[in-house]
């Protein structure tokens, strides 16, 4: 399996729009982070988690011209703003929970109708719930968490999970997260914040989980510059960033 982090930034990107920080001012390219996506790949097959406004750019920055299926986590424009990007990628099948998929058809009426206009992306749905479920040869186990009041989804992919925009998480799902080979969850930045998790926080669930190794991700400036935040994690955490690729 394979995993490669196309963004890791949050909802503003960094740099952000008109900021002097140092993460913005940075000329290092790990403080450079498009909106937060990743693909898995398990032989021929590509999972997509969440597309993003930056979805264009990401794909070509990575030579990416095939995707088997998208997961969504929840309909954020954030996550969600680059879907009629995937036009030139052929039939798209995309896995969501139901007030998603309205949200998308709703949003999208031009891809959903009886007479659609000619060229608009060919996306098929599918409603998910909390059950585990297969895209091709790969079982799919989605896992509940709270974005603040709104219920969101993580999945786990084998080994594999990938958590963002987490505030909260129950005992219950991390039951569902033992015997993790590497964990990937939200870090937004050092203070509080009132719908994601602050780096500590971030730190304290992964120790609950208990991933070989953890990433953070979902990021915004006020997390600091990357070399040095990375230099006070404990050993088996680190910030992804984008254009990480990890091979287990």
């Amino acid at each position: 399996m394979k995993l490669l982090f196309l963004g890791t930034g949050t909802s503003t990107g960094v740099p952000q729009i008109g900021c002097p920080c140092n993460t913005c001012q940075s000329s290092d390219s790990k403080d450079k982070r498009l909106r937060a996506s990743i693909l898995i790949t398990e032989g021929s097959t590509q999972l997509l988690i969440d597309c993003g406004p930056d979805l264009r750019q990401q794909l070509l920055t990575n030579n990416i011209d095939s995707v088997s299926a998208i997961l969504l986590t929840h309909e954020h424009y954030d996550h969600v703003g680059g879907l009629d990007d995937v036009r030139p990628l052929g039939e798209m099948q995309l896995y969501a929970e139901k007030r998603v998929l309205s949200i998308i058809q709703r949003n999208m009426p031009y891809c959903f109708g009886d007479k659609k206009y000619p060229g608009v992306p060919a996306i098929h749905l599918h409603e998910i719930q909390e059950d585990a479920f297969f895209i091709e040869h790969i079982g799919i186990q989605p896992i509940r968490v709270m974005h603040a009041k709104l219920p969101i989804l993580g999945f786990r992919v084998g080994k594999v999970a990938y958590l963002t925009d987490i505030k909260t998480i129950e005992e219950r799902s991390i039951e569902k997260l033992q015997d993790l080979d590497v964990l990937v969850m939200n870090a937004l930045r050092l203070n509080n914040h009132i719908s994601h998790l602050s780096l500590n926080e971030a730190i304290e669930i992964a120790l609950r989980i208990g991933a070989r190794q953890t990433y953070f991700t979902h990021m915004s400036h006020d997390i600091g510059l990357h070399k040095a935040v990375n230099e006070a994690l404990p050993e088996s955490m680190q910030l992804a960033y984008d254009g990480l690729q990890i091979n287990i």
